[in-house]
């Protein structure tokens, strides 16, 4: 399959995932017709909340972050929790690579306060629309959600203190772009953390 191809079957995918609310990391379709899922080897459909949160706390997020979110932000499609590791303090400006519908956003958002700042980057146009419209549900005004590829980063060179990725790396078919990317975007002493 080539590069385009993966590219336009991942944003075909979450596109719709984004569309309909719910995470259906179940089978379907890639381009060539195999049975694939198209996230981090779940088979379970999330259609509630709660199934979300006991997700959520399965891989490592607590009661009090799943709460703090806008409802909608967390479709479920995470496979680790980036933010725990990330030691994000007040002032920090923080990067999401994926950022889907902004569930990390909104908990880096959280902890950075109104001196720092948290930039989500997502390839598909309707991620970008859910997460403006959770930032607008939540009152967030120290996150932004920008249309973009992980591999050809939208923001400026050493303008990051943290880069997070939630299982998003992994359906990049030029990883090696990405990580050059989120280390020209990092601050000197900056830090990478990426749950894959």
């Amino acid at each position: 399959m080539m590069d385009e191809d993966i590219k336009r079957v991942v944003r075909e995918r979450y596109g719709e995932i984004a569309l309909q609310g719910i995470s259906r990391c179940g089978s379907i379709n890639n381009v060539k017709g195999e049975q694939t899922s198209p996230c981090c080897g779940s088979s379970i459909t999330y259609e509630k909340e709660g199934i979300r949160k006991v997700i959520g706390k399965s891989i490592g997020y607590e009661d009090e972050d799943l709460k703090s979110v806008p409802e909608g932000a967390n479709l479920g499609l995470g496979c680790g929790n980036p933010i725990a590791l990330a030691s994000v303090k007040e002032g920090d400006v923080v990067l999401d690579l994926g950022s889907g519908a902004g569930f990390d956003c909104f908990l880096a958002a959280n902890r950075v306060g109104e001196r720092g700042r948290v930039i989500g980057v997502d390839m598909t146009p309707e991620m970008i629309s859910k997460a403006r419209e959770n930032t607008q549900k939540g009152g967030y005004n120290n996150v932004e959600f920008r249309l973009g590829e992980i591999e050809h980063l939208p923001v400026a060179d050493e303008s990051v203190d943290i880069v997070i990725s939630n299982c998003v790396i992994n359906l990049s078919p030029d990883k090696e772009s990405v990580f050059q990317e989120a280390f020209r975007a990092l601050k000197p002493g900056g830090r990478l953390i990426i749950s894959d």
